[in-house]
C-alpha cells in the first residue's frame, strides 16, 4: 500500500513538473501561431498549486455521502459488538483509544534510536521523534526559535536557561517572542492538537471550573520583563493579556495605570483583555460600568478602533451586573454603538444577550425571538471563545424560560445548518443541549412525533440521561403507550440505566397499572414481554446485590418485588412467579418494605391455576405474619379453590382463622366477587 501511495505520488510530481515545463514552451510557441484561418490560438495557462490540508479529500468524500444521524461516529469501530451506547462507554472507548495513540508516541520518543528510517517521502514531521534537552545539551538560538514555533514551552524556557548559563546571547526579538509564548501558555505546555478526544472531554470539566488566579508568579515571564532595559508596547502588551487571561488582575492593572503613567499606548486587544477582567477589580455594579467607561475613552483618546473583542468583553462585564434594567439598558447602548460601527456581533454576543435579558428570576424575556429572526438562516465561524455557549444557552432558554417547542426546533435547525455544528463546544455541552432539547419535546410534542426524533439521535449523536428517560417515561404513561416500553428497557439496558432504582420503579409502575389488552394486536404479547423486564430487572439487581463491593446485600425492595411478582403471574409463568415469592418469603427480615398484596393475590391465583396448594398456603402464611387485612379473603379463597386435607385446613384455622376455612355458598373469587 505505501508503495503504491509513493508511485502515485511521484508520477503526480512528475505530470506536474512536466506540464509546467512544456505549458511554458506551448505557450510561447501557441501565442506566436495562428489558424489556418488567421485567428490566433488560445494560449494555454497552466494554473497556480493550490495547497491542500491533510484532510481535504476526505472532507470532499464527506460532503457526497452527508450527515446520518442513525450512523455511529466515525472513530467507534463499525461493529455492532463494539460500538458504545452509553455515555460512560462512550467517553471511556474514545479515551483508551487516544490512550493507545499516546502509548506510541512515548514509546516512539523513549526509544528514538529505532525510528530513524524515513516511511513517507516527503518525510512527515509529525513521525519524527522529537529532540530532548537536558541541562548538558549544547544549544543555539536557533533552538530556542524552533521550539517557539512549534509551541513547546517547558523545553522553550529550559534552553533559554541554559543559553543565559552559557553566555550567549539573545536578541531582543527573540526575547519578545519567549515572552509572548509564556505569558499566553503560563509556563505549560499544551495539550498536543492531534489528541483531540481529551480536548473534547476535558473541557465540559475544565469550563466548570469557578474562574480564579492561576498565573505563575515571579516566574519567567516577569523576569523577562524586568530584565528589559527598555520597555516597549509590545513588553506591555504581552504581559497585561497573560495576566489577564490567569486573572491575576491586580497586577496587570497595576501594568496598565503604569503605561498611562508613561504615555505608553497599548493595541485594542490589551484593551479587550482589560474589559474582559472589569468585575474583578470593582465589587460594585456602578463601579464596574464606570471602569468600562474609563477604559473606552482611553482607547479613544489613543486613537484605537473597538473591535468583536471589545463588543465582548462589555457584555461579559455587563453579564455581572445586578438587576433588571440597568444590565439591558447597558447591553443595548453597548450593542447600537457598535452597529454604527459596522460590528457585527457573533454568537458570543448573542450568549451574552441571552445571560442578560433571560435570567432566571427575572421576567420573562423574548429577546431569543429578536436574535434568531436576525441570525436564522446564517453559517457561522467561531471569532470568539463563548461562541461555543450560544446553542447550549438558546436551548436552555427555550426549555426552562420560555417553554417553547417551536422556538426550539429553530434553534436545532440553525445548529444544523451548514457547519454550524462545530460551534456546539465540548461533549459537556452537547449533552447539556439534547438534555435541554429532548426534555422540552418529551413534555410538549405528541409522543409520536417526540418518537421520531428519538429514533432519529438516540444512541448514536445522544444517549439520554436518566433525567430524560423518566420525562419519556412519564410521557408514555400518560398517553398509555405501553407498546414501547419493550423497546425503552432495550434502550435502557444499553444506556447503563438499570442501576436507577427510580426509573426501575417507574416503569414497573407504568406496566403494572396498564395491564395490556388481550384484543388489541399492538398489546398481543405484552402480558409475556413485561413479565420477561420485570425478570430481568429481578436478576440484574440480585447480581449487583451479590457482587463484592455493593453497598446492599438485599436486592430489590419489598414493593418492587411484589410488582415483579404480579407481572410475572399475570404471564402465568408459575416457575418465575414462585422463585420470586421463595426470595420474598425467606428473607422477608430483610427486605426493605411490603409487596402490595395484588401481587399476593395475583400468585395465589396463579398456585389455584397450576394446582399447587402448599404453594397457596405458604402465601396465606406471609400475608398473615406481615399483618396483611385481606388474610381472610385470600385464606376463604384458597379453601374454596382447592380439596385439602384436615392438616392443611387445620394451618389455615392458626393463620387465618376460623372464618377462613367456612364452606361459601357461592365460590368467590381473591376480590371478594362473586
Amino acid at each position: 500500500m505505501n508503495n503504491l501511495w509513493k508511485s502515485l505520488y511521484r508520477s503526480r510530481v512528475y505530470t506536474r513538473n512536466n506540464a509546467l515545463v512544456y505549458g511554458k514552451v506551448w505557450s510561447a510557441s501557441a501565442s506566436s501561431s495562428t489558424t489556418e484561418t488567421g485567428v490566433p490560438k488560445e494560449p494555454i495557462v497552466i494554473p497556480t498549486r493550490i495547497e491542500r490540508s491533510p484532510t481535504d479529500i476526505l472532507m470532499a468524500l464527506s460532503a457526497t455521502v452527508g450527515f446520518d444521524p442513525t450512523a455511529p461516529h466515525y472513530k467507534y469501530h463499525d461493529d455492532p459488538y463494539l460500538i458504545p451506547t452509553s455515555n460512560a462507554n462512550k467517553k471511556t472507548f474514545a479515551l483508551a483509544q487516544e490512550a493507545g495513540r499516546k502509548a506510541a508516541h512515548w514509546i516512539r520518543q523513549e526509544n528514538a534510536n529505532l525510528f530513524q528510517h524515513n516511511e513517507a517521502d516527503p518525510p512527515v514531521q509529525a513521525f519524527v521523534p522529537t529532540m530532548v534537552y537536558t541541562e548538558e545539551s549544547k544549544v543555539e538560538t536557533t533552538d530556542l526559535q524552533k521550539l517557539i514555533e512549534s509551541v513547546e514551552v517547558k523545553d522553550a524556557i529550559l534552553v533559554y536557561n541554559l543559553l543565559k548559563k552559557n553566555g550567549i546571547e539573545v536578541g531582543e526579538g527573540l526575547k519578545q517572542q519567549l515572552l509572548e509564548l509564556v505569558c499566553f501558555y503560563n509556563h505549560e505546555d499544551t495539550l498536543p492538537e492531534q489528541f483531540i478526544e481529551e480536548r473534547w472531554f476535558r473541557q465540559g470539566t475544565v469550563g466548570r471550573e469557578r474562574q480564579r488566579k492561576t498565573w505563575k508568579d515571579f516566574e519567567l515571564a516577569e523576569e523577562l520583563f524586568h530584565g528589559l532595559e527598555t520597555k516597549r508596547s509590545e513588553h506591555y502588551c504581552a504581559m497585561i493579556r497573560g495576566m489577564s487571561r490567569f486573572f491575576q488582575v491586580e497586577k496587570a492593572w497595576a501594568l496598565y495605570q503604569e503605561t498611562i503613567e508613561k504615555g505608553i499606548e497599548l493595541d485594542t486587544n490589551t484593551f479587550n483583555c482589560l474589559l474582559h477582567i472589569a468585575s474583578f477589580l470593582k465589587e460594585s455594579y456602578d463601579k464596574r460600568w464606570d471602569l468600562v467607561c474609563e477604559v473606552m475613552t482611553t482607547m479613544k483618546q489613543q486613537r484605537l478602533r473597538p473591535n468583536l473583542g471589545t463588543l465582548n468583553g462589555i457584555l461579559q462585564t455587563v453579564t455581572t451586573i445586578g438587576g433588571y434594567n440597568h444590565p439591558r439598558t447597558y447591553a443595548l447602548k453597548t450593542l447600537a454603538e457598535f452597529k454604527k460601527l459596522g460590528i457585527e456581533p457573533s454568537l458570543a454576543s448573542w450568549y451574552y444577550m441571552l445571560v442578560i435579558f433571560c435570567r432566571e428570576r427575572g421576567p420573562v424575556s423574548h429577546v431569543l425571538h429578536d436574535i434568531m429572526n436576525e441570525i436564522e438562516g446564517k453559517e457561522f465561524t467561531i471569532q470568539d471563545p463563548k461562541d461555543t455557549f450560544f446553542f447550549v444557552t438558546a436551548m436552555d432558554v427555550c426549555r426552562n424560560h420560555l417553554h417553547d417547542k417551536e422556538l426550539a426546533k429553530r434553534v436545532n435547525q440553525l445548529l444544523h445548518h451548514g457547519e454550524n455544528y462545530n460551534l456546539i463546544g465540548d461533549s459537556y455541552k452537547e449533552s447539556i443541549y439534547y438534555r435541554h432539547y429532548f426534555t422540552l419535546l418529551a413534555t410538549t410534542e405528541p409522543l409520536e412525533s417526540f418518537l421520531d426524533t428519538y429514533h432519529l439521535l438516540v444512541p448514536n449523536v445522544y444517549t439520554p440521561e436518566p433525567s430524560v428517560m423518566e420525562d419519556i417515561l412519564r410521557s408514555v404513561e400518560m398517553n398509555t403507550a405501553i407498546e414501547h416500553i419493550p423497546l425503552l428497557w432495550s434502550h435502557m439496558v444499553q444506556f447503563d440505566h438499570t442501576n436507577r432504582e427510580n426509573l426501575l420503579n417507574l416503569l414497573l409502575h407504568i406496566m403494572v397499572t396498564n395491564e395490556p389488552t388481550v384484543n388489541e394486536p399492538k398489546h398481543a404479547d405484552l402480558v409475556e414481554r413485561f413479565a420477561n423486564i420485570a425478570w430481568d430487572m429481578w436478576n440484574r439487581m440480585e447480581e449487583r446485590a451479590a457482587a463484592p463491593r455493593a453497598t446492599t446485600s438485599t436486592g430489590m425492595p419489598g414493593p418492587m418485588l411484589g410488582d415483579v411478582l404480579l407481572l410475572c403471574a399475570r404471564a402465568g409463568d408459575y416457575e418465575k412467579a414462585s422463585a420470586v415469592f421463595t426470595k420474598l418469603s425467606k428473607e422477608q427480615n430483610t427486605i426493605v418494605g411490603d409487596p402490595r398484596v395484588d401481587g399476593l393475590r395475583e400468585f395465589v391465583n396463579l398456585c389455584i391455576t397450576n394446582r399447587t396448594p402448599s404453594m397457596a398456603i405458604q402465601c396465606l402464611q406471609y400475608c398473615s405474619e406481615n399483618g396483611y387485612p385481606e388474610s381472610v379473603d385470600i385464606g376463604r379463597h384458597i379453601f374454596n379453590s382447592f380439596a385439602l386435607d384436615q392438616t392443611q385446613i387445620s394451618k389455615m384455622r392458626s393463620l387465618a382463622g376460623a372464618e377462613a376455612v367456612k364452606p361459601a355458598a357461592a365460590k368467590q373469587d381473591v376480590d371478594g366477587s362473586e
